[in-house]
């Protein structure tokens, strides 16, 4: 077998490097979650989530780390495959991150451009239609999914596409070639596929809804966008009443009850998505005939309620009975429907792993939550609402639950 044949089916690679850790030559290992640096007398694993970009210029690696540049030389032609396949897995991990998972419907590689907060950022990418989402993939920080549910607009250009979301970002793509008329026509078909879905969901929930209230209350709330309850009380009363009716089978009952009680209930955001999970499978013997339990409510429900001076969001989910819960506190300073959408924004881009917007920094860099520290550097409302977390309530007591809740509102933390 030839050296380089060898390495490659081991997936090591030899080089120089020059970084802040290890120096000279090493053999490099390419791994799911990290890649490894071996040398004589030092060893070093560099995990993706602190990979802020992958470059490759003239035969040489730099990989920029929050902890340096480690630029790898003297790898001749295996230069060029040991970049691809660094870039390969390192995308693994960010998909991963962005809880994107199966094959894309749509692929191509061209340059986007986007601006978030104020901020414009261009770059050449790999960009990829899946479900419910697009994602670019450039092998740095700016690498970003754009969920479907929140774009309010599609500009389309002769060879570029921009997506318009619903708190002002633009994503533009431009030269794809000739796949930039199939890639709109993919992200049109995802979208009447995701309205069709919502206009089921909506449908499930409430069966009196007439043709024109399911279609306008699921361009409202298409599976993980929440809105004021009054807009869908606006359109259907029945609807609200349908939720209310299956949130009150939920450990959110009471809290709803309160809530409404603490703030004007038109402005509680709600929002609801098809729940994945299934109950397991029991073994039954005959002995032992299977017993009845209640089937989980197909869907999840949360609210976003303001305090009564709007100077604090709460999130709250409906779980079922049995299930732990717990009350997370956002600081809105004073602009409740800002923070109400970066909430909305920030749940939807985790899978709604409700612990992840609360966890702190130093939970974050631990190894187990490796994904969520690599969503948290490319998703800005994820950044935002950790910023201002003001801490959670235990459900205690309902009176406990209430009473910590409303001294937390009128606290000036």
């Amino acid at each position: 077998m030839a050296p380089g044949q060898e390495q490659k089916s081991l997936k090591e690679y030899t080089a120089q490097v020059t970084s802040p850790l290890v120096k000279g030559e090493v053999k490099l290992n390419i791994g799911e979650n990290a890649f490894i640096l071996k040398g004589t007398f030092d060893v070093a694993e560099i995990p993706y989530a602190i990979v802020n970009s992958l470059v490759y210029v003239n035969y040489n690696v730099i990989v920029k780390t929050d902890e340096g540049d480690f630029t790898l030389s003297r790898m001749g032609n295996w230069a060029q495959p040991f970049f691809d396949a660094l870039c390969e897995v390192y995308n693994k991990a960010v998909l991963r991150s962005f809880f994107v998972s199966g094959d894309p419907i749509f692929s191509a590689s061209g340059e986007y451009r986007f601006s978030e907060g104020g901020v414009a950022v261009d770059s050449k990418s790999p960009v990829r239609v899946y479900e419910n989402c697009v994602v670019a993939l450039p092998s740095n920080g700016n690498a970003r999914r754009i969920p479907l549910c929140f774009v309010s607009g599609i500009e389309k250009a002769e060879y570029a596409l921009t997506l318009k979301l619903n708190m002002g970002e633009q994503y533009t793509f431009s030269r794809l070639g000739y796949d930039t008329s199939r890639f709109a026509e993919m992200i049109e078909d995802r979208m009447r596929a995701l309205l069709e879905k919502s206009v089921a969901a909506v449908k499930e929930i409430d069966p009196s809804l007439s043709v024109s209230q399911a279609s306008q209350i699921a361009r409202l709330v298409p599976e993980g966008a929440a809105v004021p309850i009054g807009q869908l009380a606006a359109i259907a009363p029945s609807f609200v009443s349908a939720v209310e009716e299956k949130m009150s089978k939920t450990r959110a009952a009471e809290s709803y009850n309160a809530f409404k009680r603490m703030c004007d209930p038109a402005q509680i955001w709600i929002g609801f998505k098809k729940n994945d999970a299934r109950p397991e499978e029991k073994s039954v013997s005959a002995e032992q005939p299977e017993e009845e339990e209640a089937e989980p409510d197909p869907y999840l429900f949360w609210m976003i309620v303001p305090s009564p001076d709007k100077q604090y969001a709460a999130v709250e989910f409906a779980v079922q009975p049995g299930e732990s819960a717990a009350t997370f506190v956002y600081r809105t300073g004073g602009d409740f429907l800002r923070s109400a959408a970066h909430l909305n924004r920030a749940l939807e881009a985790i899978s709604f792993k409700r612990e992840v917007i609360r966890l702190s920094d130093e939970e974050l860099l631990k190894p187990e939550n490796v994904d969520y520290f690599m969503a948290a550097k490319r998703t800005a409302s994820l950044q935002y609402i950790r910023k201002n977390f003001a801490g959670r309530v235990i459900h205690a007591s309902q009176e406990s639950w209430e009473r910590k809740l409303t001294e937390m509102w009128n606290s000036s933390q």
